[in-house]
């Protein structure tokens, strides 16, 4: 089996049917497999994939989190290649196709992420430096003036990821990664429930000397949240913890300053 698409799905039942029928429609050309890890939805997601001819589901029993539920699909998967995809993408045809070869060119390169567009064709900042206090401070201001829209800002992040880099992490909504990387740094670190897992799984990978490329021969739709809208409290408080556990594992002298800031904040996550 050349690759394994592995999908985590929690109560996005609509987005999961698009994506699969994207992957279905247009399928690669590589020998593959859709494996879908539904973290225990009631909106009938696991029901509807496993109404689709090819792909296997497992059903978590409680909602496991997107990093465990990722590796679940990795170990029970076969895959030479392995592509961790987002329920909230759509994937044109030939994509894949053009990710597998841009990756097979490049033997140091263990990770690669390809350009994401919104429902509207406008492109998403999906790559990185490695988070620090400093790099999530810039990249902070810069989404504001996304998220407001601001002309030169977008035509900015439209023009950088119009270009090849090798960043620091990309984004997990569409990774492709080689099995034998994947698990030397044994999968994706699980003390992250969501979010921020894909900057440490990236900065593991670049730890052994591995490369990894952001690659805009292609461009994924992703339509972004869909599965966190569901519940946005609990959602932001498994960001804020996973963010926590970032900085003791990677900044542990500004854990303490982060964890005293969520709390002078009022955040409700736990810390």
């Amino acid at each position: 089996m050349e690759l394994s698409i592995v999908i985590v799905s929690f109560n996005a039942q609509a987005d999961l049917e698009r994506c699969l029928a994207s992957l279905v429609e247009h399928p690669p050309r590589a020998s593959h497999e859709i494996v879908v890890v539904d973290n225990a939805s009631t909106d009938g997601s696991a029901a509807a994939a496993e109404r689709v001819q090819g792909v296997r589901v497992i059903r978590n029993a409680t909602n496991a989190g997107f990093s465990a539920a990722n590796n679940i699909g990795l170990r029970a998967s076969t895959g030479r290649l392995i592509l961790l995809l987002n329920s909230d993408t759509i994937v044109p045809p030939g994509a894949i196709n053009g990710m597998i070869e841009r990756l097979e060119r490049s033997p140091e390169v263990a990770v690669l992420g390809p350009r994401l567009i919104d429902g509207t064709g406008r492109a998403e900042l999906s790559f990185g430096e490695m988070l620090t206090p400093w790099s999530e401070w810039r990249r902070q201001r810069l989404m504001r003036r996304l998220a407001a829209n601001d002309k030169e800002t977008v035509a900015h992040v439209d023009a950088v990821t119009r270009i090849e880099q090798r960043p620091d992490w990309v984004t997990g909504a569409c990774l492709l990664v080689r099995r034998a990387d994947a698990e030397a740094v044994g999968g994706l670190d699980e003390r992250y429930f969501m979010y921020t897992e894909d900057v440490d799984f990236c900065a593991a990978m670049r730890a052994r000397g591995r490369a990894i490329l952001f690659w805009p021969g292609v461009e994924i739709v992703h339509l972004r949240g869909r599965s966190g809208a569901t519940a946005s409290v609990a959602t932001r408080a498994a960001y804020e913890r996973s963010h926590l556990a970032f900085y003791h594992k990677h900044h542990p002298v500004w854990a303490p300053v982060l964890a005293w800031l969520r709390r002078w904040s009022g955040s409700t996550a736990a810390l």
